[in-house]
């Protein structure tokens, strides 16, 4: 089945092309519509043969080089790259880590402010904060009049004294956003950002020079965290991250109640807020 949807694909892609893309003479005696079959070999250093057995479906193996000529040649789309190899049943080359994107689309913030009294945000690989809804800025004391670099999840947690109170596990809360945070580092070695908020930290706090060195690793996983909040009072929330499809390395987090207690205290809490979403 794969060997056939991958032999329709390229066939499907070949007819999409014209002869004139490529500086050839489209002639007269073309019964269809796109290159030929020995022009796509032509063009990407195969031989007709083998290019034939690959639209006719035949069980050939496929290496990423030749994958990555048909690729160039078919001109395919990032997405039809991947597909291309996904068919062809071969791993993708390993791709270079793009920056992480501050941007947020107007969808997503929409988003994340209609999720109130629920505390909501948006980060990324480094935890920086990309938005807000104003149940997660009054849960956690405020964001808006703080600068950008300090918008930080791990700033925070470090450099906030109140955070180690609201949290009832800050030991264990800190061991798991640092062990996700390394992982993240790994994944993005060319980005400043992360070893600009490493050094930083490193300069501020005791507590980070111990634990980082220690070097956690931890992958994410959804959990329960309990807060003593200076007004709301006892809260458990539980809590998920979901990727945001548009924007790799961008993660929208979300905290639901974990009992109608807990859903009435963030009512309230937000209901009395003055503090401003961060959107």
């Amino acid at each position: 089945m794969q060997r056939e949807l991958l032999a329709a694909f390229l066939k499907s892609r070949r007819g999409m092309l014209s002869p004139e893309q490529f500086g050839l003479n489209p002639g007269s005696r073309r019964r269809t519509p796109g290159l030929r079959r020995e022009e796509v070999a032509q063009l990407s250093g195969v031989s007709l043969t083998w290019y034939t057995w690959l639209e006719q479906g035949r069980d050939i193996r496929v290496s990423r080089q030749v994958l990555e000529a048909l690729a160039q040649t078919l001109k395919l789309t990032p997405a039809e790259r991947r597909h291309l190899f996904t068919l062809a049943e071969t791993a993708l080359p390993a791709e270079q880590p793009q920056p992480q994107s501050g941007t947020i689309s107007p969808t997503l913030r929409k988003l994340v402010e209609s999720l109130d009294p629920n505390p909501a945000h948006v980060t990324n690989d480094y935890w920086d904060l990309l938005a807000a809804n104003r149940a997660y800025a009054t849960l956690v004391g405020g964001l808006h009049h703080l600068p950008p670099e300090e918008r930080n999840s791990i700033w925070l947690l470090f450099t906030r004294p109140q955070m180690q109170s609201l949290l009832v596990d800050w030991q264990r809360e800190v061991r798991d956003i640092l062990g996700q945070f390394r992982i993240a580092v790994g994944k993005h070695p060319e980005d400043p950002r992360p070893q600009e908020l490493i050094d930083t930290l490193t300069k501020t706090s005791s507590q980070f020079r111990t634990l980082w060195s220690e070097h956690p690793v931890q992958a994410f996983r959804p959990t329960m965290k309990r807060f003593s909040h200076p007004t709301a009072g006892q809260l458990n929330l539980n809590y998920t991250k979901l990727d945001v499809a548009e924007n790799p390395g961008q993660h929208l987090v979300v905290f639901m109640p974990a009992t109608d207690t807990d859903e009435q205290a963030l009512t309230r809490l937000v209901t009395d807020s003055p503090e401003p979403p961060l959107l």
